[in-house]
């Protein structure tokens, strides 16, 4: 059964004759005569009396209402669709983790709005597991998360590199670790840390740190906003690793101390501590004119450096 079969003999039921429906369908009388004989031949019922006045059957009579509300939802199917490519979309949502979402987001969020003032946008904050879950369960459109291979290789996902940044270490100002300029892993793996709950990336990218260096990961609390963190770090002899985004409020803050990390070769040598930010959709949604934009937006302005920003390869407008 094709659609044009159902509007075809929609057409003849409300005009009464196949000459004026053929007419008002813009066919000739013999196609449409063809379509409405091959759908009472997949039914194995006739629809239509044949006379001087074409009516409905009893078999006519019980599809016309239906055939009517299919051709309808059809209708409004193709109608929302058209609207989707031509951008007219209602809302954008997206879900970025909170270090984006309080220091990188809010100017790329101003200038969608000021371009798309049609588009609502909504934004959650949400750790790199849970963002690129409800991607994938079409609740957002784009997911601004540490770079995480195993949740993002399938074929309908396409990743953005965005920025690298370096892992730093929060304390107390009068912890002890205050006193290095760049505090050795030999000392830091002593402490008590303050980590994010599981399915944040910084939580597995700290525990496979330690994993590699064969020490303890000495996870005394677990907490979910950068706030949080700072309130209990400020308080004692806890620590914690952060994203260097995450700790321009802490570097400000006289009760806080915020280290670099300093090479841990003297246990195992291993490359710096950094986290890879990337931007995560489904190539569908990049057919979508604010879609497309607004990834192309969050690629030109979460760069570090102007150099970066001109490297960056935008997607095709």
């Amino acid at each position: 059964m094709r659609i044009e079969q159902l509007q075809a003999f929609l057409a003849v039921a409300q005009q009464g004759s196949f000459g004026q429906a053929a007419r008002l369908c813009g066919i000739t009388q013999s196609t449409i005569s063809r379509q409405i004989q091959a759908l009472e031949s997949e039914l194995g019922l006739a629809l239509l009396h044949r006379t001087s006045q074409t009516k409905l059957t009893l078999a006519g009579e019980q599809l016309f209402p239906r055939a009517k509300r299919i051709c309808q939802e059809w209708e409004n199917a193709l109608g929302e669709l058209t609207e989707l490519r031509e951008g007219k979309q209602p809302e954008l949502c997206v879900a970025a983790i909170h270090s984006v979402c309080a220091y990188h987001l809010p100017p790329v969020l101003l200038e969608f709005c000021r371009q798309y003032p049609q588009v609502q946008l909504r934004v959650t904050a949400l750790g790199s597991d849970r963002a690129i879950k409800v991607l994938r369960d079409s609740l957002v459109d784009v997911a601004i998360v540490m770079n995480n291979p195993l949740l993002t290789t399938s074929p309908e996902i396409m990743v953005a590199p965005l920025y690298e940044e370096p892992v730093e270490v929060l304390m107390a100002a009068g912890h002890p670790l205050a006193a290095y300029s760049e505090v050795p892993w030999s000392e830091l793996v002593h402490y008590p840390q303050v980590v994010f709950k599981d399915g944040y990336g910084m939580q597995r990218l700290v525990q496979e740190r330690f994993n590699k260096l064969g020490a303890t990961l000495q996870a005394a609390m677990e907490l979910n906003t950068l706030d949080a963190f700072r309130g209990v770090v400020r308080q004692g002899k806890m620590i914690a690793l952060l994203p260097q985004s995450a700790l321009q409020e802490s570097k400000q803050d006289p009760s806080l101390a915020v280290r670099s990390l300093g090479n841990s070769s003297v246990l195992v040598a291993c490359p710096p501590l950094t986290r890879q930010v990337v931007l995560v959709t489904t190539r569908d949604r990049l057919e979508i004119p604010p879609i497309q934009h607004f990834c192309n937006l969050v690629k030109q302005m979460l760069t570090v450096s102007p150099e970066s920003r001109e490297s960056v390869p935008l997607l095709a407008e």
